[in-house]
């Protein structure tokens, strides 16, 4: 099988998951994106930490699960919000725990585990208050159009940049990710606010007010602000990649790299799309 056809079959299959947990129930949102919070955590501790700290790495994904489903439960099923303070047990476990490492000679490799619960885990929890409703209801459309927005900025960062951005453009951060030009940056946003208004534009997305000027000038804004804050997501990590000398965060999706891969921007432009959408009451 060529890469291609690898690359071809595993998008396709990634896509129909993700189809699935955001368009189908809460359940199967919920199974999918726990799975995928455990999966990226252990390959950031995996490339941050290597074969150090097994067990506090265990403690470190469990908390950041407990996080996710504690929010979960919360949103979708009505748990009593306190009980989201419960999450701080594992962080605490994971904390005594360090007081009995041994070997002491990598101990700053110790403090990715608490990085992981706070770049991944935190983030990933939000996505809670954009599917379901104050009432429980489920709906993913409005994370499937942050993803869609994210992921068409990065195809049209891709094309432009492989097109113009190699031969004529200027670097956009050359010491983290060399490939990556103005020109890319600029065709990435364009491509992002033309997704963001299509997606309006068949009611996907909710009113920020009766005026359809104001709806699109909004939405055209998070468009951009989706845009420039995915690709500081991409530079995040494309930093520890370097720093730690790997080309791809892991292999599960073929051809295409880890999750971690696929979501660094979405991680955090997400929630920034919702701090946006709930900062002008249109959430």
């Amino acid at each position: 099988m060529t890469n291609f056809i690898k690359r071809t079959l595993s998008g396709i299959a990634f896509a129909i998951i993700m189809l699935a947990a955001l368009l189908l129930n809460k359940f199967i949102f919920g199974a999918v994106m726990a799975f995928a919070l455990v999966v990226m955590m252990k390959e950031f501790l995996k490339m941050t930490c290597g074969e150090n700290y097994r067990v506090s790495q265990v403690l470190s994904i469990f908390a950041g699960l407990s996080l996710f489903v504690l929010v979960y439960l919360f949103k979708g099923f009505g748990l009593p919000g306190r009980l989201v303070v419960l999450v701080f047990i594992p962080v605490f476990i994971l904390m005594i725990n360090s007081l009995y490492v041994k070997d002491k000679s990598r101990f700053d490799k110790f403090a990715n585990l608490y990085t992981a619960i706070l770049y991944i885990a935190v983030p990933w929890s939000v996505l809670n208050f954009a599917v379901f409703t104050p009432e429980g209801a489920f709906s993913g459309k409005l994370i499937l159009c942050f993803f869609c927005i994210i992921w068409g900025s990065d195809v049209g960062a891709y094309c432009f940049g492989m097109l113009l951005g190699q031969k004529y453009g200027k670097k956009l951060f050359p010491s983290i990710s060399p490939k990556k030009s103005w020109i890319g940056f600029w065709g990435g946003m364009l491509l992002a606010i033309v997704v963001s208004v299509a997606f309006y534009k068949l009611g996907w997305f909710p009113n920020f007010s009766n005026s359809e000027t104001t709806n699109i000038v909004n939405y055209i804004s998070m468009a951009v602000l989706l845009h420039v804050v995915g690709v500081y997501g991409d530079l995040i990590e494309s930093q520890w990649k370097r720093h730690y000398n790997v080309k791809d965060s892991g292999n599960i999706i073929p051809g295409h790299g880890g999750l971690l891969d696929r979501f660094d921007s979405a991680l955090i432009a997400i929630p920034i799309g919702i701090i946006y959408l709930v900062m002008t009451n249109a959430l």
